[in-house]
């Protein structure tokens, strides 16, 4: 196995950014979905790291050079998020039934965001 990806602070600071984009959007959506009647279909973090990606990759078409993306991010990410996957969805799941949640696509997204920043930071903490 190869060394574990690291990102910088200000690389963290723009995930942190798209990944509170996302979490808005959903809970906007929930809102408007209540106003209407409609059930949210179930949600999980799976699905959450596919949204995280595409963002990723429409953001990094749009914008990344000039927010300071490196070229090989998205894929870095992919293989973040792929490494990531197990132990998160493991750690949503325990804390969405251990506290008694009720798991909006909002609420998901949110989980798991912050478990995947929690990820990243314990893997830089660990080179230092």
């Amino acid at each position: 196995m190869g060394q574990p990806i690291v990102f910088s602070g200000h690389i963290i600071g723009l995930l942190k950014e798209y990944m509170r984009d996302l979490v808005d959007q959903a809970t906007q959506e929930h809102h408007a979905q209540e106003q209407f009647g409609f059930t949210s279909v179930p949600y999980r973090p799976d699905h959450a790291f596919s949204d995280l990606l595409a963002l990723l990759d429409d953001r990094i078409e749009s914008e990344g050079l000039q927010v300071g993306l490196p070229e090989c991010f998205l894929h870095d990410m992919w293989s973040l998020c792929n490494e990531a996957l197990e132990p998160i969805s493991k750690r949503i799941w325990l804390e969405a039934n251990l506290n008694g949640m009720t798991m909006t696509k909002a609420r998901t997204r949110e989980l798991t965001y912050q478990a995947l920043i929690d990820f990243i930071e314990s893997r830089s903490s660990e080179r230092s």
